[in-house]
């Protein structure tokens, strides 16, 4: 289902993910939510969609995201 906040993503988005990675997580993930409704895998597919989006501005360093520098 869609998140209205930050504060509703998955513990494991939470935990890793800067604010920032975390609204773009979030705006992706909505969005998608509604692109790809009526795909039989939609929740998988959502998510994944979400984490491409995060990945375009941030990158894992060691432990942490951190914002790409372009």
């Amino acid at each position: 289902m869609p998140y209205s906040a930050p504060d509703e993503l998955p513990q494991s988005v939470r935990a890793h993910l800067p604010r920032h990675a975390q609204e773009i997580y979030l705006a992706a993930f909505n969005n998608a939510w509604r692109s790809h409704a009526a795909d039989p895998d939609h929740e998988a597919i959502v998510h994944r969609i979400a984490w491409a989006a995060v990945k375009r501005r941030y990158r894992k360093a060691g432990n942490e995201w951190v914002p790409i520098n372009t």
